[in-house]
């Protein structure tokens, strides 16, 4: 019996209770968002670690990707950054790693992890130019599973029929999911449908038997901010809704993932097309990038879109670093790209009229008008970072910016 069949029959799980705990909220308002597929608490029945709930009326959850590549590979550094991830705020993170050494990266950080682990196992199972199958991508998702993943990036909704209407000369990027690619070289060479979408059956049981909640990856989403809300886009949203239907009859928690590049003028249409489509489901936005001519500062343009898809109601934000487009992102990377997506909730949650997140901006205030500079510090997304800063003045009050002007102080 999953975690949905049990909120299903009434029952409050003990997971539930520890989840609306940190929403402030009653665990039986959680667990009956839990079995309308309102909400999801991705947890593995192999992992025990404080859990999180994504959804509506939550607070808004972040999420950082993590992982070696072909042309760089570190255990250590991988480690390091999980550590820094969570340390700055992230609720979850995303082993998305391709190297030689993917599967001990992999045992690794979910030995460490004091978070939800999420997986793309398409990545492992085409990792170093290998030519997956069917069964190898299902081996793969299985033993993922039972090695302990959470949530698992899947896109079941890139069909045969949708790349066979796929003109590239309509895109500025063409097909820019790195899952969505592999599937589409991987159909067009074998004039197959995609497995995932074929065996969405088979995806259940497995997903059933280790508690695995599945994230619905956007293979078609667009690259660019001019092919956002194209028709090849809408056409696998629809696919996805359908999809989310059939995983809540299997008692399986589901969520969708949405697209990367987003005008900011285009951001609440889309939140609202997917909540519809897909009968409210959570949404996992990949920033969005509100501006494709920023690079080195893209965590900048995803915090803006991601602080306007949350407003709008978009529920987990997948962090976006300086060296997005440009290189495997390092500690630093890391840490700017996840401080940038706090923010972004931060201003989200205050919009949406969130008390706990207005009580703590209140505080913050407070303390700023009483030079109350640990409660500052206490209460900043970087309290490492502000009180840096502040060690650069001898003053013990006022700062160097307004000296002997200072407002509060007169």
């Amino acid at each position: 019996m999953t975690l949905i069949d049990r909120c299903r029959r009434g029952e409050v799980d003990p997971i539930v209770k520890e989840a609306a705990a940190k929403e402030n909220m009653s665990a039986g308002d959680l667990a009956r968002r839990v079995a309308e597929g309102k909400a999801v608490i991705p947890r593995n029945r192999a992992r025990s670690f404080k859990a999180e709930a994504i959804g509506e009326g939550l607070r808004v959850k972040i999420n950082a990707n993590i992982g070696t590549s072909s042309l760089d590979s570190s255990l250590k550094n991988e480690i390091e950054k999980l550590h820094c991830a969570v340390r700055y705020g992230a609720h979850s993170v995303m082993d998305l790693s391709t190297g030689a050494d993917h599967r001990e990266v992999l045992a690794r950080v979910l030995e460490e992890s004091p978070v939800m682990i999420g997986t793309v196992p398409l990545y492992a199972a085409a990792s170093g130019g290998a030519k997956f199958d069917r069964d190898s991508l299902f081996r793969q998702i299985e033993a993922q599973a039972k090695a302990g993943v959470d949530f698992m990036t899947l896109h079941c909704g890139l069909t045969k029929s949708a790349l066979e209407q796929y003109d590239p000369s309509q895109r500025v990027t063409g097909i820019v999911s790195r899952g969505g690619a592999l599937l589409a070289r991987y159909m067009k060479t074998n004039g197959c449908e995609n497995p995932l979408y074929e065996e969405f059956d088979w995806l259940l049981d497995i997903a059933r038997t280790y508690e695995i909640t599945l994230s619905l990856g956007d293979g078609l989403r667009p690259g660019a901010g001019a092919d956002s809300l194209d028709t090849l886009q809408l056409s696998e949203l629809c696919i996805l809704g359908s999809l989310v239907r059939r995983a809540r009859e299997a008692g399986v928690q589901v969520m969708v993932e949405g697209p990367g590049h987003v005008p900011m003028n285009e951001i609440g249409a889309q939140i609202a097309l997917q909540k519809k489509i897909c009968d409210g489901a959570p949404f996992y936005v990949l920033g969005p990038l509100v501006t494709d001519s920023v690079p080195g500062y893209d965590h900048i343009a995803a915090a803006i879109g991601g602080a306007i898809a949350a407003w709008h109601g978009a529920d987990f934000l997948c962090y976006v670093t300086p060296a997005e487009h440009l290189t495997l992102p390092d500690l630093e990377d890391v840490r700017e790209g996840v401080i940038a997506s706090v923010i972004a909730a931060r201003a989200a949650e205050v919009a949406r009229g969130y008390p706990a997140a207005i009580s703590r901006d209140r505080r913050i205030s407070e303390a700023r008008k009483a030079f109350d500079w640990e409660t500052i510090f206490s209460l900043a997304c970087d309290p490492d970072g502000a009180r840096a800063k502040r060690k650069k003045t001898d003053s013990a009050q006022m700062c160097t910016m307004c000296g002997e002007l200072c407002a509060m102080r007169h």
